[in-house]
């Protein structure tokens, strides 16, 4: 089992930065891979940015790539996701996920590809 904790969401004006951080416990793989999705009201779940635990390789959604940074620390056991020039269409609740890599050869993306998650953190950004 694996178990993920978000914190950081919050209220911030449009234009302005968060920082989410996903804390990480259980047992954990070299090969997992995290991965932050986002939910806004009426719309679907949709992929944000992934990153491997071990050698840190990235995957981002297109639209994303400018303006979020998914890192990870290593000896806090922890994924963050820094979001900047944020806009109202951001608001959303954000959740990190975790899955093994496998045999793949990019970073999964899908929903269904992810078996733990977290319970989410509110993000809303006013205009």
């Amino acid at each position: 089992q694996v178990q993920l904790v978000e914190s950081g969401g919050g209220l911030v004006q449009a234009g302005g930065s968060l920082r989410l951080s996903c804390a990480v416990s259980g047992r954990t793989f070299s090969s997992s891979v995290l991965g932050w999705f986002r939910q806004a009201p009426g719309k679907e779940r949709e992929f944000i940015a992934a990153i491997s635990w071990s050698g840190g390789d990235t995957s981002y959604a297109g639209s994303e790539k400018a303006r979020f940074t998914i890192s990870r620390d290593d000896a806090k056991n922890t994924v963050y996701l820094q979001m900047n020039s944020l806009r109202p269409e951001d608001t959303a609740v954000y959740s990190c996920a975790a899955t093994v890599r496998g045999g793949r050869v990019n970073l999964p993306q899908r929903i269904y590809e992810y078996s733990y998650w977290g319970q989410g953190t509110q993000v809303t950004v006013s205009s």
